[in-house]
């Protein structure tokens, strides 16, 4: 059926919304006008409005999409500013303080952009061509940051999850094909697989049990391995661990070392855990998604000492190296472990036509269509520099064990431990009250509290049962003083605490 005329008319008007040469103006008047609405985000004032959520659903007209609508794009900034950008959580705040979520980078923001506009897909040689190439340095330069051998590769990823899966996808298959001939990508499930065990510090990241489970081991097949007062991983335990699970008829295959916990920033004693994993000839993954950018500091290096030994490395650019997300990267001691995850299709990357000259990325991820996030990191080590990157991360370690130091005599706060990277786990205690459930509900009111009003945002987590505030400091302009300003939040909105609230 052929188009009437007032719609082929309103086709070919629009047409012009799209990226090539006779959209160019358009093009550069949106980002124009982009840039000067995302430039009144920067002049919020708060982290966040203080909006709620049913008044931000109020907004229907904003939320849907209508097809009989064709704003400008001063309209449609406009209705995301009120919809969005007045709204959103603004990570480059000094009163944010809650996740893994980083200021960015000018740097590796053009670099993003020009990814965004060109929309490079990073998959097949003949979609990326030089994209290919610099993905490739990049891995070639964190694993070389890494002391890894000349066989060893990566790609980058979604991030940590993404990686974490990989990672033991990887164990799971060579294990399996090693020890009992088993070709689980070929083949499918064997019996003997849901034997397999994996061991992990308890508090190691959740997506190792979630990964473990969506490959169909279960949850199960992870055992943590219980921490020191530091939250570091004990290597007696470890190796207590490993036995008991033989003693039961069950077959370890991998240990996780993690390099900086989400929670306590810790770092589990990587270079004991890599030789108890080579005494035992297991896989060896260090999930460095946080710790791993530390690497490029004179204060961590040590921590990492060790990782070279890994198997297989998690980092995530987007915790600990100040780029947007995502920008994450899973790193491989050997390339062809990536036969695991490889896949010839006709029509794409053929096996025929496969040529070292013309590399095909897809061959070594799990995604097919995939995003050029390694320009943003190209950019940012050209224009920032890796050291420099590393002074901003050893300031905010500095700026913690600052913090750590000024509220650790203070009678109002029980802190968890001396922070070992950026992370500062500690509890409201109200005067006069012994019950800890009491005091586990006034610190989740403090932290609700200071949210909805657009105060400050803090995380919250549990140790040993208990409710605990948390500190994640990512922000090198942020100073003391704008940290103990949150300080005197926590403890006002804790003062005035009534068991009414």
């Amino acid at each position: 059926m052929l188009l009437d005329t007032e719609t082929a008319i309103l086709v070919d008007l629009k047409t012009d919304n799209f990226f090539d040469p006779k959209s160019q103006k358009t093009y550069e008047t949106y980002i124009q006008k982009a840039v000067e609405y995302v430039s009144g985000f920067l002049t919020n004032k708060d982290f966040y409005s203080g909006e709620t959520p049913s008044n931000l659903r109020l907004k229907e007209t904003l939320l849907k999409a209508d097809p009989d609508i064709n704003l400008s794009i001063e309209e449609a900034l406009t209705q995301i500013k009120e919809l969005y950008l007045d709204h959103t959580i603004a990570f480059h705040h000094k009163n944010y303080v809650a996740h893994l979520n980083c200021p960015v980078l000018l740097p590796a923001i053009v670099g993003d952009m020009i990814a965004s506009s060109v929309n490079t897909a990073i998959e097949t040689w003949d979609q990326s061509t030089s994209a290919t190439l610099i993905e490739q340095e990049m891995i070639r330069w964190v694993c070389s940051k890494m002391s890894l051998p000349n066989t060893s590769d990566g790609v980058f990823t979604s991030g940590g999850t993404q990686s974490n899966f990989m990672a033991l996808l990887m164990a799971r298959d060579d294990y399996a094909f090693k020890h009992y001939g088993l070709n689980i990508k070929e083949n499918g499930w064997s019996d003997v697989v849901s034997k397999f065990r994996i061991f992990c510090s308890e508090k190691a990241h959740f997506s190792i049990k979630k990964n473990a489970a969506l490959l169909g081991m279960g949850y199960n097949s992870v055992i943590p391995v219980e921490t020191d007062d530091r939250m570091k991983m004990k290597p007696d335990a470890l190796v207590q661990a490993v036995e008991k699970e033989k003693q039961l008829g069950n077959i370890p295959i991998a240990i996780i070392a993690t390099a900086g916990t989400t929670d306590f920033g810790s770092f589990d004693p990587i270079d004991t855990i890599a030789k108890i994993t080579n005494e035992y000839n297991l896989w060896f993954h260090v999930d460095g998604a946080y710790g791993g950018g530390y690497i490029l500091t004179e204060t961590h290096k040590n921590q990492l000492s060790g990782i070279e030994h890994a198997d297989s490395i998690t980092i995530d650019f987007h915790k600990t190296m100040f780029q947007p997300v995502c920008s994450s990267a899973f790193l491989i001691r050997d390339t062809k472990y990536f036969k695991y995850v490889s896949y010839y299709a006709d029509y794409l990357n053929p096996l025929e036509h496969r040529n070292d000259e013309c590399p095909n990325l897809i061959e070594k991820s799990i995604q097919t269509t995939r995003r050029f996030d390694a320009l943003k990191l190209w950019f940012t080590l050209k224009m920032t520099g890796a050291k420099t990157i590393g002074s901003f991360l050893e300031k905010v370690h500095y700026l913690t064990l600052d913090l750590y130091q000024h509220i650790k005599d203070d009678h109002y706060f029980e802190i968890a431990h001396k922070p070992e990277l950026s992370t500062l786990v500690f509890r409201y205690i109200s005067q006069g009250i012994d019950n800890d459930s009491i005091h586990d509900t006034i610190n989740l009111h403090i932290k609700n509290t200071l949210f909805k009003s657009g105060q400050a945002s803090i995380a919250s987590t549990k140790l040993k049962g208990k409710v605990y505030l948390k500190f994640t400091l990512l922000n090198p302009k942020s100073t003391i003083d704008d940290l103990l300003n949150i300080i005197q939040m926590i403890k006002t909105t804790g003062q005035n605490y009534t068991f009414n609230n």
